[in-house]
């Protein structure tokens, strides 16, 4: 649709108005969502919102506004911050598969939590991202917990992400390296450049390492199953306990409990 301004009787050139449909309206939600969701229980601030969505500081404001309405967010008034509502809680009840990857995976994870003695964390890809969907402590007494269960990342920002990053063919690797490029520089100093060096690691070695989100801090991630890498689990330590021969080791032993972990899912696929 187009219009003509006058001047003086003169036509002007004409001015295009966009039609707002309800997919990009939905499309914009989706990534306030998103945006949210990527800094855990945290909350996020409007600028911040806008900054991490790619979306305007005007439009974020509308689609919290009207999210926060819906029950989709939470407003800290005092902050001016928004988290995720209880509406997603509500829904993602609802929308709970067949089975759950994190009930398959709790033992396994435990067994690997008492071993190590480090936390444990299981991500599963959910498009272009990873979500921590469960997470275990060990007894060493210096914690390392930078992400919480329900927290969501590019793929390839965490240690868990790069795993399945660097388990998938390098095509499709590559395709989502140019999807995520302009949002990986909201976290840390990851670029594209970097994170295909660190994917080609992760591809020649079998497993990932990652320096953590917080100083003197590196993780471990393995992806499976081989044959379609849609999660990982990943040992986060202090630096001191993360030197070269620590990390194979580390990962072996991810994978020796990832052999129990598959047992079990064609176990369950078998019975579905």
């Amino acid at each position: 649709m187009a219009t003509r301004q006058k001047t003086q009787g003169k036509p002007l050139a004409p001015i295009k108005i966009e039609k707002r449909t309800g997919t990009q309206s939905l499309e914009r939600a989706v990534n306030v969502l998103r945006a949210i969701a990527s800094r855990g229980r945290h909350g996020v601030r409007l600028k911040e919102v806008a900054e991490i969505s790619g979306l305007s500081v005007s439009t974020s404001f509308r689609m919290l506004q009207y999210l926060h309405k819906e029950g989709l967010l939470d407003k800290n008034e005092h902050a001016s911050k928004y988290h995720l509502g209880p509406l997603l809680y509500e829904l993602g009840l609802l929308a709970r598969p067949r089975y759950s990857l994190s009930e398959i995976c709790d033992q396994a994870m435990q067994n690997l939590a008492e071993k190590t003695q480090d936390t444990v964390y299981l991500s599963e890809r959910s498009g272009l991202e990873a979500v921590c969907t469960l997470r275990k402590l060990g007894e060493y007494p210096v914690k390392v917990m930078p992400l919480d269960v329900g927290i969501r990342r590019p793929l390839g920002v965490g240690a868990g992400g790069l795993a399945i990053l660097g388990a998938m063919p390098e095509d499709e690797a590559e395709s989502i390296i140019q999807s995520i490029g302009n949002n990986i520089r909201h976290f840390g100093t990851l670029t594209p450049v970097s994170l295909r060096k660190l994917v080609q690691k992760t591809r020649s070695q079998g497993y990932s390492y990652l320096p953590g989100a917080t100083p003197f801090t590196g993780a471990v991630g393995v992806a499976f199953p081989a044959e379609n890498p849609l999660c990982a689990i990943s040992i986060s330590a202090i630096a001191s306990r993360m030197n070269d021969k620590r990390q194979a080791k580390l990962a072996h032993t991810i994978q020796q409990e990832i052999k129990t972990i598959e047992e079990k899912l064609r176990t369950v696929r078998g019975l579905e």
